[in-house]
């Protein structure tokens, strides 16, 4: 089997576990060169707020790195608690609860989101 294809399956058990919880997700997204994050609504029909290491605001801030990642999980994590969204489900995309995707979780953690 392929990696896509093994990812993609990853992919589908998280996020049947997430739609079980019927709480807002908190969806990784990871490149070669950069990490995104978004908060999207119970039916995933609206993205509530995003934030990546493309963004303006993280311009020094290198893109494939921990540092980046953990940056991240802190913006994400303040613009949801300014939106008054406490707790969310983590989906990491089918990508390994490992280095960046790591990092930026528990960033998220520190600055106030529950996962």
């Amino acid at each position: 089997m392929s990696s896509k294809v093994q990812r993609s399956k990853r992919a589908l058990k998280s996020r049947s576990i997430a739609a079980k919880s019927n709480r807002i997700r908190l969806v990784v997204g990871r490149s070669n060169q950069h990490i995104y994050a978004q908060i999207i609504s119970n039916d995933g029909a609206k993205i509530l707020a995003g934030s990546s290491t493309l963004s303006s605001e993280a311009s020094g801030i290198k893109g494939s790195n921990v540092q980046g990642a953990e940056w991240v999980g802190k913006s994400i994590a303040e613009k949801a608690v300014t939106l008054g969204i406490k707790e969310v489900a983590f989906d990491r995309s089918g990508f390994r609860y490992h280095g960046r995707v790591k990092a930026l979780a528990e960033a998220a953690r520190t600055a106030g989101l529950v996962f």
